[in-house]
C-alpha cells in the first residue's frame, strides 16, 4: 500500500463510522467517515526514534538529526541553522518532489540516511528582502515622527503659556510669536519630507494637522496681542490726559486771589 495517498474505506449501508468502531490495521487507522490514514503514535511512553538525514545544498552535504515523525517545516528550521538559508526561502526536494512544510517526514517515506535536496527560492528571497527594506523604512519613518511629536509637545506648552499671558492682559513681545511660528514651520517641513505608508502615514497626517492648528492659534493670539497693545496705548493716553486735568485744577485753585504786578504798559 502506497503511504503517499489517503485511502477511503467503503462501509456497508447502516454502518456508523464513529471513533468507537475505528480500528488500526498494519499501522493505518480508520477515521470517522471512512478515511484510512497512517496512525501517529500518541503514547507518551513511546520513544520516537531520531533519524539522520543528509541535506544537499549546492555541492555540500549537511547531516541533520531530527525526529522521525517531525514535519518538513521543523526540518527547515534546523536546515536554516546549518546553511543560513531562511526557512521562507527553502525548497526541500525529496524524491524529485517539493515537500510542503506541513507534511511529515515519515509520511513522505523519509528514513535514516535519506537524502534531501535544498534549493533556495530566489523569488521568495527577493520578495522577503524587499519586505525587509520596506519594514526598515517604515520603522525609520515612525521614529522620525516620534521625534517630531516630542518637539511639537514642547512647542505646544509655549503656545499655551503665551495664550495664558494674553488672557491675563499681559502684552507679549512680537519676536516670541515669530520664533515659535518659525519652529513649527520647520516641523512641518520635516513631516513633509517623510515618506510613509499605512499606519505611519496616518500618524504623519495627524501631526501635520496638529502643527497647523498651533500655527493658526499663534496667528489669532498675535492679532489679540496687537489689539491689546493698542488698548494699552489708549489707556496710557487717557491716564496722561486725566493727570493733566488734575494738574490744571490744582494750579487754577492756587492762583485765585493773587495780584499780578507788571512794569509793562500798554501803548495808546
Amino acid at each position: 500500500m502506497n503511504k503517499d495517498y489517503i485511502l477511503r474505506m467503503k462501509f456497508n449501508k447502516g454502518s456508523s463510522p464513529t471513533a468507537a468502531n475505528s480500528e488500526v490495521v498494519g499501522g493505518w487507522e480508520v477515521r470517522p467517515g471512512g478515511m484510512l490514514v497512517q496512525k501517529r503514535n500518541s503514547d507518551c511512553n513511546h520513544i520516537v526514534p531520531n533519524i539522520k538525514v543528509r541535506v544537499k545544498y549546492g555541492s555540500v552535504y549537511h547531516e541533520v538529526v531530527i525526529s522521525s515523525q517531525a514535519s518538513f517545516g521543523e526540518l527547515k528550521k534546523l536546515v536554516a541553522g546549518v546553511t543560513g538559508v531562511h526557512t521562507q526561502d527553502q525548497k526541500l526536494i525529496y524524491k524529485e518532489r517539493e515537500r510542503d512544510s506541513k507534511s511529515f517526514l515519515d509520511s513522505a517515506g523519509v528514513r535514516d540516511g535519506s537524502k534531501i535536496v535544498l534549493v533556495e527560492d530566489e523569488v521568495s528571497r527577493e520578495r522577503r528582502r524587499l519586505e525587509s527594506r520596506k519594514n526598515a523604512k517604515l520603522d525609520k519613518a515612525s521614529k522620525e515622527i516620534a521625534d517630531i511629536r516630542f518637539e511639537v509637545d514642547t512647542l505646544s506648552k509655549q503656545v499655551a503659556a503665551i495664550e495664558l499671558e494674553i488672557n491675563g492682559g499681559k502684552k507679549v513681545v512680537e519676536t516670541v510669536f515669530l520664533s515659535l511660528i518659525e519652529l513649527l514651520m520647520t516641523q512641518l517641513i520635516k513631516l513633509d519630507a517623510i515618506d510613509a505608508d499605512g499606519d505611519v502615514k496616518l500618524q504623519r497626517r495627524m501631526q501635520v494637522k496638529r502643527v497647523q492648528k498651533y500655527i493658526e492659534n499663534l496667528d489669532m493670539l498675535k492679532v489679540r496681542n496687537s489689539s491689546l497693545e493698542k488698548l494699552q496705548q489708549h489707556q496710557k493716553i487717557y491716564k496722561n490726559f486725566q493727570k493733566q486735568l488734575e494738574m490744571k485744577k490744582i494750579n487754577g485753585s492756587s492762583n485765585q486771589g493773587q495780584v499780578v504786578v507788571t512794569t509793562k504798559w500798554e501803548t495808546f
